[in-house]
């Protein structure tokens, strides 16, 4: 029997919004990082910054979510993330300005915990994944392409093994 070495689990930051479509709306297109999370193929990492704007994201009244619900979500979401915190000694590594000053957080997030990618529908975001004097240190992608890669780096079934 050959030796199946676990590979370690691909690191990734997910937006308010990819949250939200996961968690809340049940988004097809965020399908495969579902499964990815359920399998533990990805370890998501996230911080009290971004957390705060996922509970007041989630008390929106057009998410229609009773205060039970988003204690629900939010009890969900950190059952699936490692929370990563700045040291206070630490250095930012040099990273592309979002034109959005509210969304660079999740930009220092990723970088902060190593992220292989950071998974966002946010359009200034999205810009940063163009090519660019300085260029993002992880890949900063929407759900379908998420959805994509994830599937790429999916292991092999060890039944189809020879």
């Amino acid at each position: 029997m050959p030796n199946i070495i676990a590979k370690p689990p691909t690191r990734v930051v997910l937006d308010t919004n990819i949250v939200m479509d996961m968690l809340h709306f049940g988004d097809p297109r965020t399908a495969a990082l579902r499964e990815a999370v359920a399998g533990r193929r990805v370890q998501c990492f996230s911080d009290t910054r971004c957390l705060a704007e996922l509970e007041r994201v989630a008390a929106y009244p057009q998410f229609r979510l009773h205060d039970d619900e988003q204690r629900a979500l939010l009890l969900t979401y950190r059952g699936i993330i490692t929370q990563c915190e700045p040291e206070n000694n630490s250095v930012a590594p040099a990273l592309p300005r979002c034109r959005d000053a509210d969304d660079q957080k999740f930009l220092e997030l990723a970088a902060r915990c190593g992220a292989w990618m950071l998974v966002t529908r946010d359009k200034e975001l999205l810009r940063l994944a163009r090519p660019r004097r300085l260029p993002a240190p992880f890949a900063i992608v929407n759900a379908d392409d998420a959805g994509h890669l994830l599937l790429e780096l999916a292991p092999e079934d060890p039944a189809h093994r020879v």
